[in-house]
């Protein structure tokens, strides 16, 4: 019988050389157009082969061999324009790329000057004038490039010898082409969402087709959701098991979104469908961190000092770019948190004393600092009480963001995410568009599994 389950468990089957290639152009194709979707700062730029490697020898080699060469026929008697006239052709192309369609009187003054068969004539005459082409090149590449390239355009105006001014020229304009790239890329973003779309989907449907166990950890992701669910209706220990709704599909999805950010990425395979932005989700998960260790730390504060400080003009913004800077590398392998946090509570001792003194309060006592250090200290386990409640309120924050975001309703904030407010919202805006992106391309396989998942009797650990 031939059902999905069989499809899902069956073996990979054996595939061409060719057909691997085929499936890896796809795969390259389609994960430049999501960056192109989800990255909004997402840019063309300019090719640059490594420093030292064959490649780049080889083409300094080349580039050096024609521009010796170009030098060598202008310097004859009379001159040769054979590689000159070869490089106008290519500028005059090149011009013409960058016109849109309201430029018809630059496109009449480029034709009229840069005409190939008439300097062609004026060559075989001995009548070319290689430095008035090159000026009015320079003049027109000045009309035609963005406010950025002024003064790159200004500088070719100072260069008097032929070859070096052609030279920098071909620089110039590789650089106008990544800009004309970028403009052309912004202006069709906001048409592209339905077309990328599609594109994505059948991409991903192409390639299930040629390797059919494709959605197995996108599956058991979803069922691991939806098991904790279940565990957590029955135990009634979050707030989601008094809720009748908690396991609609639409819940379900966003919960097991929700997972992505606290996923171990050492040892736990990524679902196929998330894979283009695992990295995304890995810095989101980072920042969020960062946010719940942040927040955790001024809490302790606040809560521990009293009314002295509440209110203080700056000293929030004060104490919180002190532990920033210490918690910057919080995710790099030489970072130790203990030495951090130990750091911390000593710098806001010292910060905290001058305060109070300034504004007419008594200095913390030893005892004081000592506490305010020790729970400093103790937010490094992750059961802390004040870290669990921060990292709680974080983790609704976002799942709000995400249920809030298809009414265009920014969630309220909980308590005690004040102080990082701005970056918590920066945060959300980018998990809900991204979340968002990827149910658009994905949500007819997603229906398929959490229909299958959520209406069969097993419990969702049996073999599905």
């Amino acid at each position: 019988e031939f059902t999905t389950e069989n499809v899902l468990s069956s073996p990979p089957r054996f595939v061409s050389v060719e057909e691997l290639m085929e499936t890896a152009k796809r795969v390259t194709n389609m994960a430049l157009a999501h960056e192109i979707m989800v990255n909004q700062a997402f840019q063309v730029k300019p090719t640059e082969l490594p420093e030292g490697s064959l490649e780049r020898k080889v083409k300094e080699i080349m580039h050096k061999a024609f521009w010796d060469c170009l030098e060598a026929q202008l310097k004859e008697d009379p001159p040769s324009y054979g590689h000159a006239i070869k490089l106008l052709a290519e500028i005059k192309e090149t011009l013409l790329s960058f016109l849109l369609p309201g430029h018809g009187r630059q496109r009449s003054r480029i034709e009229e000057v840069l005409d190939l068969p008439l300097i062609q004539q004026q060559a075989e005459n001995g009548a070319l004038d290689i430095g008035r082409l090159s000026q009015f090149i320079v003049g027109m590449m000045g009309s035609l490039c963005a406010p950025c390239r002024d003064e790159d355009v200004n500088k070719l105006k100072e260069i008097t010898d032929i070859v070096p001014l052609l030279k920098a020229i071909f620089s110039v304009l590789d650089l106008m082409k990544v800009d004309m790239a970028n403009f052309a890329l912004s202006s069709i973003r906001p048409h592209l969402m339905q077309q990328s779309v599609e594109y994505e989907r059948n991409k991903f449907q192409e390639f299930l087709e040629k390797q059919p166990n494709a959605l197995d950890y996108t599956e058991k992701w979803l069922e691991d959701t939806v098991k904790s669910l279940k565990e957590a209706e029955m135990d009634g220990s979050t707030a989601a098991s008094s809720d009748p709704s908690s396991l609609l599909p639409l819940n379900v999805h966003n919960q097991a979104y929700l997972r992505l950010l606290r996923w171990d990425h050492a040892s736990d395979p990524f679902p196929e469908t998330m894979l283009m932005d695992q990295v995304r989700f890995q810095e989101m998960q980072q920042e969020a961190d960062r946010l719940v260790l942040l927040s955790s730390v001024l809490l302790i504060v606040y809560t521990t000092t009293g009314e002295a400080i509440s209110g203080l003009p700056g000293l929030m913004e004060t104490l919180k770019n002190t532990i920033s800077i210490m918690l910057a590398d919080m995710h790099t392998p030489s970072f130790s948190a203990q030495e951090a946090l130990a750091t911390i509570g000593e710098k806001l001792c010292v910060e905290l004393s001058q305060c109070l003194g300034q504004h007419g309060y008594s200095p913390f006592s030893a005892e004081r600092r000592s506490i305010l250090k020790g729970q400093i200290s103790a937010t490094i386990q992750p059961d802390n009480t004040v870290r669990k409640l921060m990292d709680s309120r974080v983790q609704t924050y976002l799942l709000a963001s995400l249920e809030s975001s298809q009414h265009k309703t920014p969630p309220l904030l909980p308590g005690g995410l004040s102080p990082v407010s701005r970056e918590l919202k920066e945060l959300a805006v980018h998990f809900s568009r991204l979340v968002n992106y990827n149910k658009l391309v994905f949500s007819p396989f997603y229906q398929k599994i959490l229909q299958k998942l959520l209406t069969k009797g097993e419990s969702p650990g049996t073999e599905m």
